[in-house]
């Protein structure tokens, strides 16, 4: 549940790109100038001023506000999740007061849904491999050679969330490492 919560917050502050609440700050960018040879993530320093130029994986503001839009309108079946619309703040484009089970709902089922039109196929790709993790381990079987392919899948999902987001955004604790177990 509260891996559920963490994924999510670092996933969609930092496709959002709400101030803040990213993981794609300067000094993650100070990491990746450092560790990586990425030609678009680089800090641009004006005399005093630092700048973060846009990436791949953040959305354009029209793009956020069509993703709030979308979520805004959302209706879902009785006793399946809350209303998901009362938790949208279209003014500050912004999410409040959401519960586990809202957490729950975006991981299992929306998270590929609301970007699958404004992110690259590669970006949109790994997301989607972590919506079918989570998918995965709520299953209401599971078998030893199950386990074993989903430990494999974790860690190809990583790798490629390790190539697309800055360091930070594994930081789920404020330890420096990550590790998942299954």
């Amino acid at each position: 549940m509260h891996i559920e919560k963490n994924m999510f917050e670092n996933i969609f502050n930092t496709v959002m790109n709400v101030k803040r609440k990213t993981n794609d700050n300067i000094k993650a960018r100070m990491d990746i100038t450092l560790f990586c040879h990425c030609k678009n993530t680089k800090l641009v320093y004006t005399g005093s001023q630092v700048a973060k130029p846009k990436v791949s994986f953040t959305l354009y503001k029209n793009a956020q506000l069509l993703v709030y839009r979308w979520l805004n309108s959302l209706r879902f079946p009785d006793g399946h999740a809350l209303n998901i619309s009362r938790l949208v703040n279209l003014k500050d484009c912004r999410l409040y007061g959401m519960k586990s089970h809202d957490y729950h709902v975006f991981m299992y089922t929306l998270i590929p849904l609301t970007y699958r039109d404004f992110l690259l196929r590669t970006i949109w790709d790994a997301l989607t491999k972590i919506n079918h993790f989570f998918i995965d381990i709520y299953s209401n079987k599971l078998q030893t050679q199950h386990i074993e392919r989903f430990e494999m899948n974790i860690i190809q999902t990583i790798f490629k969330l390790d190539m697309i987001f800055p360091h930070h955004f594994f930081d789920f604790d404020g330890a420096s490492t990550y590790t998942f177990t299954i």
